[in-house]
């Protein structure tokens, strides 16, 4: 069986809070800077009384009574630009002008039209004087915001900053005394716990949902950069986006986001919202200094499998995260951190494998000291490490390469990588290593995800730079499983190979 350990192939994902895809409203930037000022969250004392009002006689009543007010609609509005579908003028239409110069040649002169598109949501009112957690692609690149309290009560809202990474976004309305959501802690959320999804699904108007906590710390699911969720069966369809996820406190655990829609493009009861622990976070960061600032490690891992734990002769069960690269002159690079090495520990915490690692660094600020303990060779080892600050583009932090595969009798042909070639792949020419030419359809290679172009540079963990010295690699390993290290578009990542 190929080994594809960091890929989840999973049904058509369809956005909880625009009537479309997931895809929707990806454009776009927040307009505004920095905050003014940090509001202090308002809490309260009173969820365990609450809780305990919920009977058969009364069901959810007193919890709902308490969230609704605090759960708002949301409508956003953005310019989008698209092709003219006419000529700008009747002279282009002209059949002797067309006869001469071509319909391409008026294309040509054809203006982008402007159209206004709008999306529903979903936000909770966490603050009395107004501010609102939501998601972002609720509202990214709007240019008009309104918020709905009830049914009557409309505001005008701005955005106060995003997170695409997350998809946490905080908004703004001027009112005072706004009723607001005692925010909870996701720490503690169960699986088994009821949940109330409450939001404004399909633009109907406030719905509220029940149903039960399905599981926790969901990801690898490829909706958002860094994913942490909490899944549930109670109903989510679009429009919940940016909606409540509660408790039978009335507390908030989570922020709606996402479902799988099986192709339907309704629920499934398979939904899936990002834990309040997150969200308070970001929030917290775009409320202090207008954007999110994150740590870095800056090494790329990816997941220890039990072939990858056998391969680097890992005791005990597979687990931590494995280091495919490390970023020159990085928090990682600067305290000794290698490629290869298996990292297991995190300020005394097990690593449980490499999403875990991305998302307790990304969470920490850049100046923090971070100890890691590390398996290299055989032996364990300690080291300290001054995390730098992410940047824009790449990971940069702890990234997560997704593991692809090759194998014994692998079934791919190899040549020299000379420095023209690195080039036109757009590698450094002094990258060393064999470069596949070919992978043999149905072969162990083209299973486990070689392809044409990527840069073979060790065999178990062995350099090679020779077609002759891969080939003699693969024989040693005598029909047992290959770790390859391979290198594609600027990124490494280990590879192992099943034999069949």
């Amino acid at each position: 069986m190929s080994n594809k350990a960091g890929i989840l192939v999973v049904a058509v994902f369809a956005a909880g809070g625009l009537a479309g895809s997931w895809a929707t409203a990806r454009t776009g930037r927040s307009p505004f800077g920095r905050a003014a000022a940090v509001p202090v969250l308002v809490s309260s004392v009173t969820g365990t009384a609450l809780g305990n009002q919920v009977s058969f006689t009364d069901g959810f009543v007193p919890v709902v009574d308490k969230v609704l007010p605090a759960v708002v609609n949301i409508a956003s509005s953005k310019i989008v630009r698209s092709p003219d579908q006419g000529p700008p003028s009747p002279f282009f239409s002209d059949p002797f002008f067309r006869q001469f110069f071509g319909d391409e040649f008026s294309r040509q002169f054809r203006v982008p039209r402007e159209q206004r598109e709008h999306s529903l949501g979903s936000g909770v009112i966490v603050n009395s004087s107004g501010y609102i957690l939501t998601n972002n692609h609720v509202v990214e690149g709007a240019s008009e915001i309104k918020v709905y309290l009830g049914e009557k009560r409309e505001y005008k809202g701005r955005i106060i900053g995003t997170d695409r990474k997350t998809d946490v976004a905080v908004v703004k309305i001027d009112g005072k005394d706004l009723p607001v959501l005692t925010l909870g802690d996701s720490s503690k959320v169960r699986v088994g716990d009821f949940a109330l999804a409450v939001g404004n699904p399909f633009g109907v108007g406030q719905t509220v949902t029940m149903g039960i906590v399905s599981a926790t710390g969901r990801g690898g699911l490829g909706i958002e950069d860094y994913e942490d969720f909490v899944q549930t069966d109670a109903a989510i369809n679009p429009g919940n986006s940016g909606g409540a996820l509660v408790n039978v406190r009335g507390e908030l655990i989570a922020i709606n986001t996402a479902i799988i829609s099986g192709g339907g493009g309704g629920n499934q009861g398979v939904g899936f919202a990002i834990p309040i622990n997150m969200a308070r976070s970001v929030m917290d960061q775009i409320l202090k200094h207008g954007r999110v600032i994150r740590g870095s490690l800056g090494v790329v891992v990816q997941p220890v499998t039990q072939s990858i734990a056998r391969a680097f002769n890992l005791p005990g069960e597979p687990r931590g995260a494995l280091v495919a690269d490390v970023t020159p002159n990085s928090a990682a690079a600067k305290s000794g951190i290698q490629r290869g090495d298996i990292l297991l520990e995190l300020n005394g915490e097990p690593i449980a494998g490499s999403r875990e690692l991305s998302l307790k660094i990304s969470m920490m600020a850049p100046g923090a000291t971070v100890k890691l303990k590390l398996f290299r060779s055989g032996q364990e080892r300690e080291v300290s490490a001054t995390l730098g600050e992410l940047q824009a583009k790449g990971e940069g932090g702890a990234g997560q390469a997704g593991a692809a595969g090759a194998g014994p009798h692998i079934g791919i042909s190899v040549d020299q990588l000379t420095p023209d070639i690195a080039r036109q792949l757009g590698l450094p020419a002094r990258t060393s290593g064999v470069v596949i030419t070919s992978v043999q359809p149905g072969s162990a290679a083209e299973e486990a995800g070689l392809r044409r172009g990527d840069v073979i540079q060790e065999v178990n963990r062995k350099p090679v730079a020779t077609p002759d010295q891969f080939l003699s690699a693969v024989r040693q390993a005598g029909g047992g499983s290959v770790l390859l290290l391979i290198e594609r578009g600027g990124d490494h990542v280990y590879v192992m190979v099943e034999p069949r």
